[in-house]
């Protein structure tokens, strides 16, 4: 009860605070609600330490001027960084390709005066750049990480790319990185428009490092489309197999009625090889239809915004009823609230149900019972 009255109190005086502002300079600049919005009371509502370990960490005010950018994944050699290439329609600063895991560090791909690459300890220390969330991570990330600036570049003045380094299978996936690769993909998928997901004919299989990849993407399914890059290298019939094969396991994973959006096509620098199939009509069209939702994302932007933060609102919401439950449940008298709290912890999902009655809540707002 007294969270519910701090919000509507918040809320309230935002409000006020927004009516006063648009009053005194509504005719002296053109205003910027998301950001007037963000550095009011609802900043101070949701930046708190402890909503960011199971939510996300808080937005600044890089990430309302950054502009829309698009998250590549996939496992090795799937041709992230070749279709990166075929996109912009050049090299950018520190492309490798090959045969084999040639990308071992995460990417980011933006539009600036000059052609050079930016180091991730200097580009996170950039307060007009959305990546200073990234420090979480440490220095074994931030010395896999970097920017490479492209000056001469239609597509880049619009969004931004983000290529990661190929998802590992087998025993490779047994080494340890240096840092947490999956906390990482969730910070991006959290903070990009568009993810797509990159698979070829022959790399169809899930690993159980990309399937926990995948499982990140919970909660940005309106984001995710999938690549079948290199599909003219097989015949129509083996083609209409591998789609089949793709979306059954694609289906074990997001498990969801819905079905992801699927492009198919050869996205490289050569010309599509027509001897194994006659499907280079479609693989033209898949193109364009992937390069028309590119260059719609400055249009969505500014609403993919608007709704990441009403999200946070909400989760800061159900935040403060998780704690103020938890703490009426120790009670004023209780004398052993170890006992009390491990037995709290280990029915955390009765918890959340109490509240769910309580509070008339949807179950799909509360966080992950286990990481909470």
């Amino acid at each position: 009860r007294a969270s519910r009255v701090w919000l509507r109190v918040g809320l309230w005086l935002w409000l006020l605070r927004v009516h006063r502002h648009r009053r005194r300079h509504f005719a002296i600049r053109q205003p910027q609600p998301e950001q007037r919005t963000w550095n009011g009371i609802s900043k101070r509502m949701t930046s708190t330490p402890s909503l960011a370990s199971f939510f996300s960490p808080c937005m600044t005010e890089g990430d309302f001027d950054a502009k829309p950018s698009v998250l590549l994944l996939g496992q090795y050699s799937t041709g992230k960084t070749t279709f990166v290439k075929h996109l912009l329609g050049r090299d950018y600063p520190g492309t490798n390709i090959g045969p084999e895991p040639t990308t071992d560090r995460f990417v980011v791909v933006f539009h600036g005066p000059d052609e050079r690459r930016i180091p991730g300890n200097t580009l996170t220390c950039q307060t007009d750049r959305p990546y200073q969330g990234l420090t979480m991570f440490g220095g074994g990330f931030l010395g896999r990480f970097e920017g490479a600036q492209c000056n001469e570049c239609k597509l880049l003045e619009e969004v931004s790319f983000v290529d990661t380094p190929g998802v590992l299978s087998g025993e490779k996936q047994r080494l340890e990185r240096s840092y947490n690769f999956i906390g990482v993909c969730e910070w991006f998928a959290y903070r990009c428009d568009l993810i797509l997901l990159l698979f070829d004919p022959y790399k169809l299989d899930i690993s159980d490092e990309f399937k926990n990849v995948i499982n990140t993407l919970k909660g940005h399914d309106d984001k995710v489309r999938v690549v079948l890059n290199k599909s003219d290298q097989v015949e129509s019939q083996q083609l209409m197999r591998v789609y089949g094969a793709l979306m059954w396991s694609l289906g074990k994973v997001f498990r969801s009625p819905e079905v992801v959006r699927v492009y198919i096509g050869s996205f490289n620098d050569k010309p599509i090889d027509t001897s194994k199939n006659n499907l280079g009509d479609l693989f033209e069209k898949e193109q364009e239809d992937l390069l028309n939702d590119l260059y719609l994302l400055p249009e969505r932007s500014c609403d993919r915004k608007v709704n990441e933060f009403v999200k946070r609102v909400r989760a800061a919401k159900i935040h403060c009823l998780i704690v103020s439950h938890l703490r009426q449940s120790f009670g004023m008298m209780t004398m052993n609230k170890k006992d009390v709290q491990k037995k709290l912890l280990r029915n955390l999902e009765g918890e959340f149900a109490k509240i769910q009655r309580k509070e008339q809540l949807p179950p799909g707002d509360f966080p992950d019972p286990g990481r909470y």
